[in-house]
């Protein structure tokens, strides 16, 4: 009997960049933020890095650094992790509806998690990130400190 279940090789094969398929791809409301994000990373007390990440849409997190825009070298974090995604979403407010972009990460069904204040965060499923949200990979010790260029 033939088998007409859906494979996925089809998508694979669309989702593939540098011959390693992607377990994400952007969904239609992605945008690039106006606001210029950072984040501040921190090992211990002691800052280590500061990315700018307000130059695009998405930014993988992981090991494999042939998909990933900000490696994370810990043995406890996946080959593809996590992304951070800007979302443009619709504020409800009682002056009326504003169209805002927001920042979330979602957890790309890691082994050992991703935390937002230090709180395991479900995976396959966005999470709004608030300025000031300290942002950790698996078991590594560093924290990533969302930050606006505003706030500094």
């Amino acid at each position: 009997m033939p088998n007409y279940e859906v494979s996925g090789a089809l998508a694979a094969e669309a989702n593939t960049f540098k011959g390693v398929v992607l377990k994400y791809s952007e969904p239609p409301e992605a945008r690039k933020p106006s606001k210029k994000y950072r984040w501040y990373i921190f090992k211990g007390k002691e800052q280590i890095d500061l990315l700018h990440i307000h130059r695009q849409s998405a930014f993988m997190l992981g090991r494999d650094r042939t998909v990933a825009d900000i490696p994370v070298d810990h043995p406890s974090c996946s080959k593809q992790h996590a992304v951070l995604q800007y979302r443009q979403v619709m504020d409800v407010t009682p002056e009326g509806n504003t169209k805002r972009i927001k920042p979330y990460i979602i957890d790309l069904d890691s082994t050992n998690g991703t935390y937002v204040n230090n709180e395991r965060i479900p995976g396959s499923r966005y999470y709004e990130l608030k300025l000031g949200d300290t942002v950790k990979f698996g078991f590594s010790s560093r924290e990533f400190v969302l930050m606006a260029e505003d706030m500094v």
